[in-house]
């Protein structure tokens, strides 16, 4: 048994190859626009479910899928202010001032989608980062790393040197929270440490 991953990051392929789940991939266009009025909550749901129900219509190299098929997405949450993808260093900057030496959330939403049937849930951590200094927020962006990682980190790569306290999912931080997605894998009868 095994599920699609509807989405290109490495990041989920490592946690679900973690968690000894097989998968394949197929790739999806979900336009990521906040509507007015919408929570983060059910932003982050809405774009999960929305991947998920788009990867379960495509095929992977010309063969039809009929398994489950998993979309997940993830944002950064200070305050009221939604922080995606930094779309240049300015935007990466403004983003780092606002993390720095402060509390903000994380939230990762999943999807399963399988002949009309449907699962969603969603994982909300808490990230504190210590204070960043300019040169910091500088040599952070040289990396390449922030690019194109929600708020503009990544807590498994580099940007780790900013957390000072993590309460909640680590891997729903990284983008899959595989606590919350097991249960919903083993209602589809789609097994974990699965070598």
């Amino acid at each position: 048994m095994e599920i699609q991953l509807a989405s290109k990051s490495p990041r989920r392929r490592e946690l679900l190859g973690q968690i000894g789940v097989r998968y394949r991939t197929v790739d999806v266009d979900v336009p990521e626009e906040h509507e007015a009025g919408e929570s983060p909550e059910t932003y982050v749901s809405r774009l999960a479910l929305s991947k998920a129900r788009a990867g379960a219509h495509q095929s992977t190299d010309g063969q039809v899928f009929y398994g489950p098929t998993l979309g997940a997405d993830t944002i950064v949450v200070c305050g009221d202010e939604i922080l995606e993808k930094p779309q240049n260093f300015d935007d990466f900057k403004s983003m780092m001032s606002v993390l720095s030496g402060g509390l903000h959330r994380v939230v990762t939403a999943v999807a399963l989608c399988q002949d009309g049937r449907e699962l969603l849930d969603y994982s909300a951590t808490q990230v504190r980062f210590r204070d960043i200094s300019e040169e910091e927020v500088f040599k952070y962006w040289q990396t390449e790393e922030p690019r194109d990682k929600a708020g503009g980190y990544a807590i498994q790569g580099l940007g780790a040197v900013f957390v000072i306290e993590i309460i909640g999912s680590y891997s729903g931080v990284v983008g899959l929270p595989i606590e919350t997605l097991s249960p919903m894998l083993a209602e589809f009868s789609i097994p974990v440490w699965n070598s």
